[in-house]
């Protein structure tokens, strides 16, 4: 049965909130007054449906159910989560947590999207004040994993609850030790933001040349290493110490008005809107969305193929997502070696689309490359008897493209061996959207000796699980198309 979520408010923080849990297999309901809600969220969702499922190697949870409802009390029921992001006035959100808990479990998480107040505000008039965490994200929340989890001693026992639940969602969900004032990263965007309204005011830069200084630059820097470390690798071998005293006294030179903020004057504001007009006002809100979340996800596989930042923790959430064992790692955990293995199953992600909107030639070959690294793994050529001097080398390949694949399809690949005696090792592999065929690949790889660099025959423990397998499925029909063009008579 799937788990509840309750969305208080769906505006662009609470419509993020419900793509990540929606996406994440949880059932969501909203409550946002709003006449337009459903309109706004269900664009949100169209995007976060082409975006989110991408960062994955796995497939995603089947969605959860979505449903709106009038009422809060109404929107509560049965929810083990409730995310509160309704606007920034305090008397508000005290308010909203008012009616919420008389409603709702008296076990149920009630976190707060707030950018700016602290737990223990949140919680003076709560009838459950243990109830009341700040969970903040940052925009898109379907995407990006960072959540600023803050609590007070009224509901310590809980925050390991809290932090488990969102690890099991996608999310970073970063600690934070004590309450402050805007917690910890809106400090450093408010920072940031003091100083560009100043270099606005001042005629020194435009809001386009501010945003080219940070994403041509340190914005792609700071996305995969942060800060500090950042600065560490500027001190060169001599790291961080020899950094702060060759750029400390810095500090003290009048570089910023950090600390002396301008007024924001109607010529000001009118400046800022002109410019930022001018930057990017031939393009939608949506069409900015969908450029950016597009750019999100090619950053984030590109550092998930480093297993890095925060692509690390997307390899960590495919491994959760494949706990369930849908892709098998060794022929043990076949289910029936009868029937073709299921090597691949994931979704589309937009960068593996061309022109047409379709999957490119060169993602097919991916995907049943993934499918035969795959194969290879369960019968035992794992990175161990690699290391050990034998692994399988490509020798031909044939695909047929049969179907359109788009972005977001949720593919599986079928695997079949069509022989496995010897050096060689002959794979049928087909992929599928459902029930509907999309392409074949056919591969036939030779067992090599990656000391001589020529052919030779695998090992017991390949050879064996490799025949096994060829004689369980020299039982299956052969395959249309098999044989077209890998030299098979």
């Amino acid at each position: 049965m799937a788990q509840v979520a309750a969305i208080i408010g769906g505006g662009v923080i609470g419509g993020g909130w419900a793509a990540r849990f929606l996406l994440n297999g949880w059932d969501v309901r909203v409550f946002d007054p709003d006449p337009e809600a459903e309109r706004k969220i269900s664009e949100v969702l169209d995007n976060a449906r082409a975006s989110l499922p991408g960062l994955y190697d796995m497939a995603m949870p089947d969605e959860g159910k979505l449903t709106y409802h009038d009422t809060m009390s109404d929107a509560v029921a049965g929810a083990s989560w409730i995310q509160e992001s309704v606007p920034e006035r305090l008397e508000l959100k005290r308010k909203v947590y008012q009616m919420l808990q008389e409603h709702c479990a008296a076990d149920a998480i009630i976190g707060s999207s707030t950018s700016g107040f602290k737990p223990s505000e949140l919680q003076g008039c709560a009838t459950r004040p243990e109830q009341i965490v700040v969970c903040h994200p940052f925009n898109p929340a379907y995407l990006l994993p960072l959540i600023e989890v803050v609590g007070t001693d009224a509901n310590e026992e809980m925050l390991g609850g809290v932090a488990d639940t969102l690890r099991g969602i996608g999310m970073y969900p970063l600690m934070v030790k004590k309450e402050i004032d805007a917690h910890i990263a809106d400090r450093f965007l408010e920072a940031v933001w003091r100083e560009a309204l100043w270099l606005i005011k001042d005629g020194i830069a435009t809001t386009e040349e501010i945003d080219e200084a940070i994403r041509m630059g340190f914005g792609l820097r700071w996305a995969q290493m942060g800060l500090f470390e950042t600065y560490r690798i500027a001190g060169g071998e001599a790291g961080m110490r020899h950094f702060i005293e060759q750029f400390g006294p810095c500090l003290s030179w009048p570089w910023t008005k950090l600390m002396d903020v301008p007024e924001l004057t109607d010529e000001l504001i009118d400046q800022i809107a002109d410019q930022s007009d001018a930057q990017s006002g031939q393009y939608s809100i949506r069409e900015l969305e969908r450029h950016r979340d597009a750019n999100l996800v090619g950053m984030m596989r590109t550092l998930k193929a480093r297993d890095w930042g925060a692509g690390a923790l997307l390899n960590t959430h495919d491994k959760t997502m494949n706990q369930t064992g849908a892709i098998a790692e060794r022929l043990a955990d076949v289910s029936d070696l009868t029937k073709p293995v299921k090597t691949v199953e994931r979704a589309v992600p937009i960068d593996w689309t061309d022109y047409n909107g379709h999957m490119n030639e060169a993602r097919y070959l991916q995907a049943f490359g993934d499918a035969t690294d795959r194969l290879m793994l369960i019968v035992g050529c794992t990175p161990e008897y690699i290391a050990e001097g034998g692994s399988y080398f490509t020798a031909e390949t044939h695909i047929r493209h049969i179907d359109e694949v788009h972005a977001g399809a949720k593919i599986r690949v079928e695997t079949q061996v069509m022989a496995g005696a010897g050096k060689k090792m002959h794979l049928f592999h087909a992929m599928y959207e459902g029930e509907r065929l999309l392409a074949t690949g056919e591969h036939m790889l030779i067992h090599v000796s990656l000391e001589t660099r020529r052919a030779s025959e695998p090992a017991p423990s390949v050879a064996d699980p490799l025949a096994r397998l060829a004689a369980a499925h020299a039982k299956l029909p052969r395959p249309e198309g098999a044989g077209a063009a890998v030299g098979v008579r």
